[in-house]
């Protein structure tokens, strides 16, 4: 047989040979990706509205869209460990992700505050602009570094309420020795107008009213503190909240277990948080306005705003505390509170022109269609 007689037949039978195992005789095997199973803590209560019910849409999404290479299932708060002991399960590797709010680990760094609330501080969307687009998730980064943990952004849910009260507030004399629940450097805020200051997780708050443990109570929202029942145990409702403007809530990673994972599912956990920021901050927006009536027409609760007196009471002891960070806190604390500063000034001016500008004017005197 000559030489090129016999490579057209070799080269035919390997042919013959693939379509053979393509028709399903000896498929290729298929590369196997590895299965993980990641444990998420939170500091809700379980199927929590608003919050808890955020921390499994998360938990859903990065399973799905990791299909299935990545599993992550939830434990509420208490199921693994208590509530305020989320952060330190995923430094220590009991859990490897938290869901949660990072103000509440300001006994580790003061620095942690700013990517939560601060009081007279940034809205749902500047806090977002900061974080994605002015170097604040890099500050963010250096300062959980330590800690070995990995952030993201998790949730909001804007504007929150001022806070649950037995009495009305006649005058700042009011609050000279109140009971107060409120976490991050709002306590300090409201300490600095004669308040006792008090932190507790959210599934605590309602015994510690009816108690008489604290005497008032702030937390989220309609949509939460309807579920809550604080409207049992106290009828005044006060807004704004002028301490938690535009609350975020985070994804906290063991920064090894994020470190194992491939760069696609590093993306997925990723994009996942910051689809589920957008989706809580809708949701928030969507249900408190309902559950605000429910409150009002159907449970007698009595909506106030603040005085005049206090919030500006409540703006001075904030500027106080704030510069007080700058001047004396940790070198990152430092670093952190001056970018948000900077971000805070360019941002405020801008939403003043834009945000501030159009809800005035739409609360002109005129009418428009209504449902």
């Amino acid at each position: 047989m000559k030489r090129r007689d016999f490579m057209k037949t070799a080269a035919a039978t390997t042919a013959t040979a693939g379509a053979i195992a393509g028709a399903g005789s000896f498929p290729a095997p298929a590369v196997a990706q590895e299965k993980r199973e990641l444990k998420m803590v939170t500091t809700w209560p379980k199927n929590f509205p608003g919050l808890g019910t955020s921390a499994e849409r998360l938990a859903k999404r990065i399973t799905e869209m990791s299909e299935g290479t990545l599993t992550v299932r939830v434990f509420a708060a208490g199921e693994l460990v208590p509530a305020l002991e989320s952060i330190d399960a995923v430094i220590s590797g009991t859990a490897d992700m938290s869901h949660s709010a990072a103000y509440y680990w300001q006994g580790k760094t003061k620095a942690l505050n700013f990517f939560t609330g601060v009081p007279y501080g940034f809205t749902a969307s500047e806090i977002s602009a900061w974080i994605r687009y002015m170097g604040g998730q890099e500050l963010w980064d250096e300062v959980y570094d330590d800690f070995g943990v990995k952030p993201f952004m998790s949730g909001q849910t804007g504007v929150q309420a001022g806070g649950w009260f037995r009495n009305e507030l006649t005058s700042l004399d009011d609050l000279k020795g109140l009971k107060f629940r409120t976490p991050g450097l709002a306590g300090e805020v409201w300490r600095r107008l004669g308040v006792s200051v008090i932190n507790l997780p959210g599934g605590e708050i309602y015994q510690a009213l009816q108690s008489g443990r604290i005497d008032a109570a702030e937390f989220v929202g309609p949509l939460t503190d309807l579920a809550l029942g604080f409207y049992k145990v106290a009828q005044n409702y006060y807004w704004p909240s002028f301490n938690e403007p535009g609350l975020a809530t985070e994804l906290a990673v063991n920064k090894s277990v994020y470190s194992s994972l491939t760069k696609g599912q590093q993306e997925i956990i990723r994009t996942a948080s910051e689809a589920e920021y957008d989706n809580m901050y809708a949701e928030f927006n969507a249900r408190n306005a309902d559950s605000l009536k429910t409150l009002t027409e159907e449970h007698g609760v009595k909506v106030h705003e603040f005085s005049r007196e206090l919030l500006i009471a409540g703006g001075k002891a904030a500027a106080e505390v704030i510069e007080e960070l700058r001047a004396e806190g940790d070198e990152k604390t430092k670093k952190v509170v001056e970018s948000y500063l900077q971000a805070r000034q360019k941002l405020v001016g801008w939403s003043k022109v834009a945000d501030g500008a159009y809800l005035s004017a739409r609360l002109l005197p005129f009418d428009y269609a209504r449902p």
